[in-house]
This record gives structure tokens, C-alpha cells and sequence, in this order.
């Protein structure tokens, strides 16, 4: 098993055991599949990181808020609500636990001194490309709406890497609908896959177990970065 897969299953139960009403407190959260057609499976970093175009667990978490809810300050620049949101996700309550997880196996001050880790930290950043967050994220690509981390394994990997994967931030001012919409993006994929000697390809990286474990950690993750930017 990945270290994400580890992460997720050692914090995967806790968030959600301390999450009380959790159905009735996640319940405007959906999850839907990525299509086949997403732009991400045509990223220059998708193929950089999955050269062998190898099977993938993927899932998108979607969730919107009425603009009258959100923090005027966050609509009046462009690209504000994003980091607002990614913000609220790293150094809120929903990642607290993963983060404490990672902190005590890999915090170390000469290799890992320019990750986040403190939860003012995360809470400040704007997080530009090429920040370093609790020594399992990287941002690898930012926009006005979307912010793209590379995970699955220590971004002092840079190589192709056996647990992998994309995932992506996104916020959307839809005025015409009076929303914000709000997306977690996952794309997970072992970049060292190969087909085995009959031609079999291998299986995606996730089981449905851990998949939909996955999926209900990122409903809390939602619910917790969506706090950053309301009212």
C-alpha cells in the first residue's frame, strides 16, 4: 500500500468518527466521476508523472455556495476565492489529523524545512507553484480558479513514482447562477505500471474500499475549506 493509501486509511475513520452528523453535515457535498474527456487527462503534468498511461482511481467532489454567503473581499479579486479555499483546506480541521500524521513521521528541519507545516502557515500561503506542503503535496499548477498538487508520495521524489497522482482545487464565481462553485479533483495512477507478460494492464492503485473512503474524506475536506471563504 501507498503512503497515500496509508495516510488515508490510518486518518481516513478518525475524521469521520469525529464528525458528528456526518451524512447530515457533508450532505450538499456530491461526488461525481471525472470524465474521460477532462482536460487533466490531457496535461502536459498527467503525462509528465503517468508516461505509461496506466489505469487510474479518480473521483471529483463538487459543492456550491450562494455568493451572497461568500466573503465579499474573495469576489472582488480574481484568483482570491482559490487560495481562500485551498487555504481553508490544508489548515482546517478536516486535514488536522492526516497533517499531525505526516508531521511526526517526516518533519524534519534539514530536509523538509521548506514544507508547511504549521497551521498558520497553511492558513497564509497563496500557494504559488512549487510550494511544499507537509511533505506529500506540491503545487505544480495555479490559476484564477484552479490550484493542481502533485501527491501520492514526498515531492522531494521527482521522478516518476510508483504512488502518484493529481489533485485539484477549483473555484468558480458563476454570476449568471448567483454561485461559487467549488471542486476537489482526484487522479491517482502508479507511474511505474506495466502491462504484465500476457498484455494484462494492471489494476488502478485504489481498491473500491479505499476509493470510497477516499471519497467520503473529501466531502470533509469540502465541508472544512468551504468555512475559509464564507461568512
Amino acid at each position: 500500500m501507498g503512503i497515500f493509501q496509508k495516510t488515508i486509511a490510518a486518518t481516513g475513520w478518525t475524521t469521520l468518527g469525529a464528525a458528528a452528523g456526518y451524512v447530515a453535515w457533508t450532505r450538499k457535498s456530491k461526488i461525481v466521476d471525472v470524465p474521460p474527456t477532462d482536460y487533466l487527462f490531457n496535461h502536459t503534468l498527467y503525462a509528465r508523472y503517468n508516461p505509461n498511461n496506466a489505469p487510474v482511481t479518480q473521483d471529483l467532489c463538487v459543492r456550491k455556495v450562494p455568493l451572497d454567503k461568500i466573503r465579499p473581499e474573495l469576489l472582488e479579486h480574481e484568483g482570491k476565492l482559490v487560495e481562500a479555499f485551498s487555504a481553508g483546506l490544508w489548515s482546517g480541521l478536516g486535514y488536522a489529523y492526516q497533517r499531525r500524521y505526516l508531521e511526526k513521521k517526516y518533519r524534519a528541519d534539514e530536509v523538509t524545512r521548506d514544507h508547511l507545516w504549521d497551521q498558520q502557515d497553511l492558513k497564509s500561503s497563496t500557494y504559488d507553484v512549487g510550494t511544499k506542503i507537509t511533505d506529500h503535496f506540491e503545487v505544480v499548477s495555479k490559476t484564477p480558479t484552479s490550484i493542481i498538487v502533485r501527491c501520492g508520495d514526498s515531492p522531494r521524489i521527482q521522478d516518476v513514482r510508483a504512488s502518484d497522482g493529481l489533485f485539484e482545487m477549483q473555484a468558480e464565481i458563476k454570476k449568471d447562477e448567483g454561485v461559487a462553485e467549488f471542486g476537489l479533483k482526484s487522479i491517482f495512477y502508479n507511474g511505474l505500471a506495466q502491462p504484465d507478460k500476457e498484455g494484462k494492464p494492471p489494476a488502478a492503485p485504489m481498491s473500491t474500499w479505499i476509493q470510497w473512503l477516499h471519497q467520503q474524506y473529501d466531502k470533509v475536506l469540502m465541508e472544512t475549506a468551504i468555512t475559509n471563504c464564507t461568512k
